[in-house]
Parts: structure tokens; C-alpha cells; sequence
């Protein structure tokens, strides 16, 4: 009867010898039982960290965002600069000036045998600032007589300053000494009593508004129309047609002249 009561050292094992005689709760050497994997463990993908964008990509990027920038600020600067010019002319009505032949006398023409030219030409121009606010400053202006597309003399006016609402005569000599010629031009001279005149004056000029001084810029008088006759002793010579001259601006951008 006592050999009865003793305890079962060998508690019953399971069929498939993992599990225990509790319901399987732990297995023999104290691990817990695997089991499989749910639908959500299946479908889960593994974390794959993504590779830094290459720096060459980095770059394009900065440079596109400066550029953008750079894009708007000139485009709100010409915006600035339009609304300011728009302001000024309200305010000031600019004009630009204007130039005509008062007078004209051609001293002398004369051609030797071996095609050379000798030439003089005197010559009044009257300039007008019809300007009320606007101050013109004119550096040197280079004056050129040509008949015919042939260059008879040149001269120059020193440079000067012209007020509000002026006009001012200025004088000066266009001449050449033994300007060597083409035949042909030569021959053409020859033959003429009569010369049209083309007078071209060159210089550059700036406004001046109070204090202020702008940049100078290139301006180009051309004058046509006219036709001279060398004149005998003191007498001036006889000139027709229009003395007016057109005006242009000329603006150099680096090499280019327009």
C-alpha cells in the first residue's frame, strides 16, 4: 500500500515528444512552441532603407533654384526701370533735339592732275533744345561734307552745353588739303558746277535734370537737300532745298553700333 502512494517520476509525455502534460505550455528544455506565421506576418515586406540621392542630381537642383531666382529679380528690375522711365516722361515730356544748315559757303573745290583735293567749306548749324526741364551736354561734334557719296572735307565743333528751351548757332570750317581720290570719284567732281551736299554731324550727348547727369549717348544728324556752287570772292554760295536734319540715336552694344 505505501509502494502505492509514491509519486510518478516519469510525468506522461506527449505523442510527439515537443510537449509537456499541461496543454503544451512550455517544452522540454524551457523554449515556447513556434507557431505559423499569420496572414498579416506574410504580406509584411522587410524594411529596405533608400540610397542618398547622387550629388550630381543635388547640384542641378541648387542650380535651377538660383537660376529661378536670378530670372525674377532682372524681370522685377526692368518692371522698376519701366515704371520710373514711364514716371519721368510724365513729368518731364523729354524731346529730342533738333539740328538744320542756317548757312553754308564753299570757299573753295579744287582738283589737281593728280587727283588730289583741296577743299573748304564754312558752314553755320543751329541747334535747338525745345526742352523746358532738360539740359543737354554735347561732347566734341564731329562734322563731315561729303557730295556724292565722295567725302570733301571734314571739322570738328568743341564740345558744349545747351540750356532749357535754347537755340545756338554754331560755326565752324570744313575742310580737306590733298586728299587723295579716286579716279573715278575725281572725274565725277570734274564734271559738276553744282554739288549736292550731305552733312553728317557726329557726337554724344547726355541730359542733366538739377544734379543729376545721365550717361551720354551717341547721336547722328544727317542733312541733305542741299546744293552748293563754289563761291567768287566774298559772295556765299546758293544753296536749295531743305537744310533740316534728321536725328538718331546711335547705341554701341560691345562691337556693334545700331
Amino acid at each position: 500500500m505505501e509502494a502505492s502512494r509514491q509519486p510518478n517520476s516519469n510525468p506522461p509525455r506527449l505523442a510527439n515528444g515537443n510537449g509537456t502534460a499541461n496543454g503544451g505550455a512550455a517544452t522540454a528544455n524551457g523554449a515556447r512552441p513556434t507557431f505559423p506565421p499569420t496572414k498579416a506576418q506574410q504580406y509584411r515586406l522587410p524594411y529596405r532603407p533608400q540610397p542618398p540621392p547622387p550629388r550630381g542630381r543635388r547640384r542641378r537642383g541648387c542650380c535651377c533654384i538660383c537660376c529661378l531666382w536670378l530670372t525674377l529679380f532682372l524681370i522685377a528690375l526692368v518692371f522698376l526701370a519701366a515704371i520710373a522711365a514711364g514716371v519721368l516722361y510724365v513729368l518731364y515730356r523729354p524731346q529730342h533735339p533738333t539740328f538744320s544748315v542756317s548757312s553754308l559757303r564753299l570757299a573753295a573745290l579744287n582738283l589737281s592732275a593728280a587727283d588730289l583735293l583741296t577743299s573748304r567749306l564754312d558752314l553755320s548749324v543751329t541747334a535747338r533744345n525745345p526742352n523746358r526741364r532738360l539740359v543737354f551736354v554735347y561732347d566734341d561734334v564731329a562734322i563731315s561734307a561729303s557730295s556724292g557719296g565722295v567725302t570733301i572735307g571734314e571739322g570738328t565743333i568743341p564740345g558744349f552745353a545747351q540750356g532749357t528751351d535754347n537755340t545756338t548757332v554754331l560755326k565752324t570750317t570744313v575742310s580737306s588739303s590733298g586728299q587723295s581720290l579716286d579716279p573715278t570719284e575725281a572725274s565725277d567732281l570734274r564734271k559738276r558746277k553744282r554739288y549736292p551736299l550731305e552733312i553728317e554731324l557726329d557726337t554724344r550727348a547726355g541730359v542733366k535734370i538739377g544734379g543729376f547727369k545721365s550717361k551720354r549717348l551717341g547721336i547722328r544728324a544727317s542733312c541733305d537737300g542741299i546744293e552748293a556752287v563754289v563761291a567768287k570772292g566774298n559772295a556765299t554760295a546758293t544753296t536749295t532745298g531743305s537744310a533740316k536734319c534728321k536725328v538718331k540715336l546711335r547705341i554701341k552694344i560691345w562691337n556693334w553700333t545700331i
